[in-house]
């Protein structure tokens, strides 16, 4: 009883130096980017996206914290998540059906990438004009089968019982996450400010949720604490740590790229 008294005193000391660690990194973090939730949603980006501002979608005259392929990837991505999770724990990778569709959506996002690199090399013609429209509707598209994929994995690391079917078992299911994508990108290309700016935030929340999910992924299964988990609440521990590292990438990658350009602004073309 001793022993497994302390393990517990042990185990909660550690739970606070984690809640700590995460909240002083926040309180840093948050001291050294812009200034302004815009400014936040900036350094997110500012992290994982080029911000090119002719490929960007713009509120008032300021890029969106992300690229147009940037904001429809992780737009994309956190709306497959929240459709899942709404699903319950539903583990099983998607049938075969569905994962040659989501395959279809992550090769358009590659050739469109493709073809927007090629844009850049005068000597090289590139296929057709990529616009704004065409990387928005790639990305979502990336981010929805990205979603797919790495939804029920973390299902099945975390969760001691976990229902054995896929969320997207059927074409009804990807018919509505698919509508829900369409309707997204539709309300994007509006362009209207007050529509763009709680997006443009949600967008760089897609980046942090994506890290998050993978990093407290890897931390559950280093610390041999895979399939132990009964529900969402329970995982509060692995998800502290998951942003705790999360964080700290960003943060790591935003002070380079900051030492190395001297700007908070994105590339130029």
């Amino acid at each position: 009883m001793e022993t497994t008294s302390n393990s517990d005193h042990k185990r909660a000391a550690w739970h606070w130096v984690l809640f700590g660690a995460a909240i002083a990194l926040t309180v840093t973090w948050l001291f050294l980017t812009p200034h302004g939730l815009l400014g936040k949603a900036d350094a997110v980006g500012y992290a994982v996206c080029h911000q090119i501002e002719p490929r960007s979608f713009q509120i008032n005259g300021r890029s969106f914290p992300l690229c147009a392929r940037c904001s429809g990837l992780f737009l994309g991505a956190l709306l497959g998540l929240i459709y899942q999770i709404r699903q319950g724990k539903k583990g099983r990778m998607p049938p075969l059906g569905a994962s040659l569709f989501f395959g279809f959506l992550a090769f358009a996002w590659v050739f469109d990438g493709f073809n927007s690199f090629l844009m850049l090399i005068p000597s090289i013609s590139s296929l057709y004009v990529t616009q704004n429209w065409t990387r928005l509707v790639t990305g979502t598209g990336m981010g929805l089968a990205v979603s797919a994929i790495l939804m029920p994995a973390f299902i099945q690391t975390m969760f001691s019982t976990w229902e054995d079917q896929s969320a997207f078992k059927d074409w009804k299911a990807i018919l509505i996450v698919v509508g829900a994508a369409v309707v997204l990108d539709l309300v994007l290309l509006l362009e209207v400010p007050w529509i763009l700016y709680p997006l443009a935030l949600l967008s760089a929340g897609g980046v942090l949720a994506l890290l998050i999910m993978v990093y407290s992924t890897v931390l559950v299964m280093l610390f041999k604490r895979d399939n132990t988990y009964q529900g969402y609440r329970a995982l509060l521990i692995p998800l502290v740590g998951g942003y705790l590292l999360a964080l700290l990438q960003i943060g790591v990658i935003d002070l380079v790229r900051y030492l190395l350009t001297g700007t908070w602004g994105g590339f130029s073309l």
